[in-house]
C-alpha cells in the first residue's frame, strides 16, 4: 500500500465530524489498499460490523458473499477487495429498529479522495440506494427496484447495482426473482474475473 493511501486512510479513521451527532462513539469500519480489484460501496456498518470492527459482519454479509460467489478469506482480502460504505460508522437505529441513513458528511469530506486512490479497481458493487445515488447521480431510477431492474446499463462500466442484502430485503428477494437468475451469474462473473485477472 502507498503512503499515500496509508495516510489517507488514517485520516478517514481518525474522523470525528460526525461526534455530536451519533449515539455512539465514532468507529469507521472499512477496508482498502491501492491493489483491489473490486469495490464494494454499501450502506453504513450494521451493529455487528460496529462492535466488531470487521465490515459486514454479519448474516448480511454471508448473503452479499454468496449473491458475488467469494469466500469469506476473499472478501475480507484488502489487497483484493475493498469494502468501503457510503457512512463509514454505524449510524444507529431508527424508531422501527432498522439502521438509521448513513451519516452524508462521510461522502463529502473522504469519499472521491478515497476512490481516486484506488487505481486498480476493476469491478464495482453498489450496494442498496444510497451508494447507487451516489455513484450514478441522476442515472438512477425512480426506485432501487427499478435501478437494480436496468443494471445492464451500467455494466459497461463494470457496476453492478443490487440491494441491499439484510434479511429485510428477503421479500423484496421473492418479489423479484430475476434478481437472483439473471444478475447475480453475471455479477458473479464479473467478480471472479477482476480477482483472478
Amino acid at each position: 500500500m502507498t503512503d499515500d493511501l496509508k495516510s489517507y486512510l488514517n485520516g478517514v479513521r481518525a474522523c470525528r465530524l460526525c461526534e455530536h451527532e451519533m449515539a455512539r462513539a465514532p468507529n469507521p469500519v472499512l477496508q482498502a489498499s491501492d491493489t483491489a480489484r473490486v469495490l464494494v460501496a454499501g450502506q453504513a456498518p450494521g451493529n455487528l460490523a460496529d462492535v466488531t470492527g470487521t465490515p459486514f459482519n454479519d448474516p448480511s454479509g454471508v448473503r452479499l458473499r454468496n449473491w458475488m460467489g467469494v469466500s469469506e478469506d476473499e472478501f475480507y482480502d484488502a489487497s483484493r477487495m475493498a469494502i468501503i460504505p457510503m457512512g463509514f460508522c454505524f449510524p444507529g437505529n431508527d424508531a422501527k429498529g432498522g439502521d438509521r441513513p448513513p451519516m452524508k458528511r462521510c461522502a463529502a469530506t473522504w469519499r472521491e479522495g478515497l476512490l481516486s486512490r484506488l487505481p486498480n479497481i476493476r469491478v464495482t458493487v453498489l450496494v442498496g440506494a444510497y451508494a447507487q445515488k451516489w455513484h450514478l447521480r441522476e442515472r438512477t431510477a425512480g426506485s432501487l427496484t427499478e435501478t437494480v431492474k436496468n443494471w445492464k446499463a451500467f455494466t459497461s462500466e463494470q457496476m453492478f447495482t443490487i440491494p441491499h442484502p439484510s434479511w429485510r430485503n428477503t421479500a423484496w428477494l421473492k418479489r423479484n426473482p430475476w434478481f437472483e437468475t439473471d444478475v447475480l451469474p453475471e455479477l458473479r462473473r464479473a467478480v471472479r474475473g477482476a480477482l483472478e485477472s
